[in-house]
Parts: structure tokens; C-alpha cells; sequence
């Protein structure tokens, strides 16, 4: 290759300014891009945790109620129980256990009812959008 060739090749010893201003400017726009960025992953972070926290306390209502079921349909199987043990007849025990059964399914029902009105009034409260 000729020197001529070779000359054409060369890399100027200094960076043209309007490079330079190019450059900063390229660098300028992605802090700007990065900072943006950065700032709606934390917004978008702080709104995730505030929902987190609803879905939570609903999760503790719902674990409460189904708690508080749970211990009433044990208290009222205990007290059947009972009443069968000082049942007089065959007749009676029937009578128990029929009035057992209807009380049960009123309550089961009631229960069941109840607990999807919570769970879906909690599904609304977690997707609805926050202000």
C-alpha cells in the first residue's frame, strides 16, 4: 500500500468538537433514560408493596373468619355429641341428628356464602387500581 493509502486511514490525533458534542449529547439522553428508568421501577416497587400489604390483610380477614368457622361448627358438633349422649331412644337420637344435619348445611351454606362475598371483595380490592 502507498503512503497516500495509508494517510487516508489515519485516525486524527484529536476527536472532532462536534463529535464530542454528539456523544455527551448521546450520553446526556441515556442518564436521562436510565434515571427514568430507575425512577418507575421504584414507583412501580413502592405501588407492588402497598398491594402486597392489602392482599395480606385481606388473606389475615379471610384466615380469621374461616378460623372463627371453624370453631363453631366444632363447638356445635361437640354440643351434638352431647345431646346423643343423653339421648333416651332411638326416636330421639334420630330427631337429634336430623335437627344436626339441617342446622349444619343452614350454617355450611351461610358460611360458604359468606366467605365468597370476602374472597371476592378482596380479588376487586387487589386489582383495582390505586389513586
Amino acid at each position: 500500500m502507498s503512503d497516500n493509502g495509508r494517510d487516508h486511514f489515519e485516525i486524527p490525533k484529536e476527536i472532532p468538537e462536534h463529535m464530542r458534542s454528539m456523544a455527551q449529547s448521546s450520553f446526556d439522553q441515556a442518564r436521562k433514560a436510565f434515571e427514568q428508568f430507575v425512577a418507575s421501577t421504584q414507583a412501580a416497587a413502592g405501588r407492588i408493596e402497598e398491594r402486597n400489604a392489602d392482599v395480606r390483610a385481606s388473606a389475615k380477614d379471610i384466615s380469621a373468619r374461616a378460623l372463627t368457622y371453624a370453631e363453631k361448627n366444632v363447638q356445635v358438633s361437640l354440643d351434638y355429641a352431647q345431646s346423643l349422649l343423653k339421648a333416651r331412644d332411638l326416636t330421639e337420637i334420630m330427631k337429634l341428628h336430623g335437627d344436626y344435619v339441617q342446622g349444619q348445611m343452614r350454617a355450611l351454606t351461610e358460611q360458604a356464602s359468606e366467605m365468597g362475598q370476602i374472597i371476592s371483595r378482596a380479588a376487586m380490592d387487589a386489582v383495582k387500581p390505586k389513586n
